[in-house]
């Protein structure tokens, strides 16, 4: 076929595609050269016309969560007060079966930029290590490699990427020897996008005369993108039940909790999620509540602050559950949310986005003048026929790196300070002394827990300068 004649046809396919809702997109076909028809044409066919006009369609789902959360209550949860040393060893035991038996894949959300940081690369490749220099990514792929090491399994690693880290981030793990991952194990995923709307015509915005204006489909787009690639059918038959979720910028993550697993097992639960008490009122993390018998998650910006504030009579948060975006669920759960349109809602942000005009003229409105759609992967959480919570110790837990140096809170010092509190801990618990002025860093292949620390350790010692234990 001459290359004339296979443009034509791409070009009756993709009306085809469009039909005459959205024939405007392809207006400027003709002044467009091979390349761009052919990155437009694939953006089109990515397009999900028919979620799109369902979804507009559909009276919006505009939540008065004023209301709404004047109903929330405190989640049902396994608070660390629940956590006996009998329930701990059974969840641990549980756990620990499930991933030496190769039931258990992780996956890393890592799909943003590091702007917030000042730093222009994916937050993945951020350096992080508080002696070691170690990246984010570094510090889940060792992390999980301890894993591998304790129970002698490959256990797969998933890496979700965006439109704008995709690249980087397999070029970073290509140069980096897949950070001691073996290739057939290691997943590098995109997630999806969306096309931005006309928030009054409901028309796909280009961002060009070859382009649309795209953006992605946010971290519940998680699900598509897995079925996507085929994953979770290869899941099926490698015997795979559990997903372990997180997010690359919180390093503190256990990569597998046996113990969270194990009581994600134990209650027959579908979709579980893993929180810390907030330390004050208005931080700025989800509260997980149950809202109508479901446990659902309020963002921080649609809490009414008398709301948040509220307290129990011992002076404690009632609301007091904050989401750390760390999740075990079920493939097979995962499976059922593919085959449901309703299952992950979308949600609709009005946004100022600049677009071309029919004419190829660019337009830069000041007001919001589109509708992004994104879904949130908490919102699998009612979805789930059981949903379990299960609180962790933020000194453990929780140490998210998101704001640049100098801000209040989750900067790359607070980050780097606990995870030197957690590694010192663990040694003073094995009898060493160490120097309060010294940082210490304990690479996950020399010890992956408190236990293996004292194993490790044999007699105390005294750490007196910087040490990286490796």
């Amino acid at each position: 076929m001459s290359l004339q004649a296979e443009s034509c046809s791409s070009l009756e396919e993709l009306k085809a595609l469009c039909g005459s809702q959205h024939d405007y997109l392809l207006s400027h076909w003709d002044s467009l050269d091979a390349m761009q028809r052919l990155g437009l044409g694939a953006q089109i066919r990515q397009i999900d016309f028919d979620g799109i006009r369902r979804e507009l369609s559909s009276q919006e789902k505009s939540c008065d969560w004023s209301q709404l959360a004047h109903k929330a209550e405190p989640p049902e949860a396994v608070r660390l007060a629940d956590r006996t040393d009998s329930l701990i060893q059974q969840a641990g035991h549980e756990g620990a079966q499930a991933i030496a038996s190769g039931q258990v894949a992780m996956v890393l959300v890592a799909g943003g930029q590091g702007t917030r940081l000042g730093f222009d690369q994916p937050k993945g490749m951020f350096a992080i290590g508080p002696v070691s220099g170690r990246t984010l990514f570094q510090m889940h792929a060792d992390s999980l490699r301890g894993a591998m090491k304790r129970y002698g399994v490959a256990i797969p690693f998933l890496v979700m990427t965006g439109p704008s880290t995709d690249q980087p981030t397999r070029e970073y793990f290509a140069q980096n020897s897949n950070l001691g991952l073996d290739p057939k194990d290691l997943l590098i995923f995109e997630q999806g996008t969306m096309p931005a709307i006309d928030a009054t015509t409901g028309r796909i915005l280009m961002d060009s005369p070859s382009s649309i204006a795209l953006s992605p489909d946010g971290h519940g787009g998680i699900v598509r993108a897995l079925a996507k690639t085929g994953w979770l059918e290869e899941a099926r038959q490698r015997g795979i039940r559990h997903l372990f979720y997180a997010q690359v910028d919180n390093p503190l993550v256990r990569a597998c909790d046996p113990v969270l697993i194990g009581l994600h097992r134990l209650a027959g639960s579908q979709a579980t999620t893993q929180v810390v008490e907030k330390r004050f009122a208005t931080e700025k993390v989800g509260n997980v509540v149950k809202l109508d018998g479901k446990t659902q998650i309020i963002e921080y910006s649609d809490l009414p602050e008398e709301i948040a504030k509220q307290s129990n009579p011992d002076g404690s948060l009632k609301l007091w559950a904050g989401n750390i975006a760390v999740h075990v669920f079920d493939v097979d759960f995962l499976e059922r949310c593919c085959q449901s349109v309703d299952a992950i809602p979308f949600h609709r942000a009005r946004k100022a986005v600049a677009y071309v005009d029919e004419f190829g003229i660019a337009q830069a409105p000041k007001e919001p003048n589109a509708i992004k759609l994104e879904r949130f992967v908490f919102d699998l959480l009612p979805a789930a026929d059981k949903a379990l919570v299960v609180e962790a110790l933020a000194a453990e837990a929780f140490a998210p790196v998101k704001n640049a140096i100098g801000s209040p809170t989750d900067t790359p010092e607070t980050c780097k300070a606990a995870l030197v509190g957690l590694h010192r801990q663990w040694l003073k618990n094995a009898g060493s002394y160490v120097d309060e002025a010294c940082s210490v860093e304990i690479h996950p292949m020399w010890a992956w827990d408190q236990h293996e620390v004292q194993a490790k350790i044999g007699k105390p010692v005294r750490i007196e300068s910087d040490t990286y234990f490796t």
